[in-house]
């Protein structure tokens, strides 16, 4: 497989949506709506194409004319450090594109991009039950630092 890495267009638009599901496509905890893990991501994207989310950019990752995933990376100021930061939004796969190297490609691109935006570091969320998200984000040097509890109470 030939994967090129490039900046998202608009002709993108609807493979990328498509896509946003798939953020869900694990053992997802109970009481969560698939549909919350990734609904505000499209919101993200729509609104970065509208032109209205300058801090964000996005990269998508093909082969010939298949769009085989993309990410989102927003660029914003580190949590504790106050540094400047980015923050990987959305690493998202087609199926067809697991364990090819494409995750590795986006990621490897995406902090090449962080870095040209004068990120001094890249931060993400991932869900502790997604392991094989968590795999590739520990493979790629990604340190889980900090753990979020949740309680449904409805």
């Amino acid at each position: 497989m030939t994967v090129a890495i490039r900046a998202a267009t608009h002709e993108d638009r609807d493979a990328m949506i498509t896509l946003l599901p798939r953020l869900a496509d694990f053992d997802i905890p109970p009481g969560r709506n698939p549909e919350h893990l990734w609904s505000g991501d499209r919101d993200m994207l729509l609104s970065w194409l509208d032109g209205k989310a300058p801090n964000v950019s996005a990269l998508v990752a093909t082969d010939d004319d298949t769009l085989l995933g993309f990410t989102l990376l927003s660029f914003r100021e580190e949590m504790l450090s106050h540094e400047p930061s980015a923050h990987l939004e959305v690493l998202v796969l087609a199926k067809e594109a697991e364990g090819r190297g494409v995750g590795k490609a986006l990621i490897a691109s995406t902090e090449t991009l962080a870095i040209d935006g004068g990120a001094t570091s890249m931060s993400l969320h991932v869900f502790a039950r997604n392991t094989r998200a968590r795999g590739l984000y520990e493979r790629m040097g990604f340190d889980g630092e900090l753990l979020r509890y949740y309680k449904p109470l409805v």
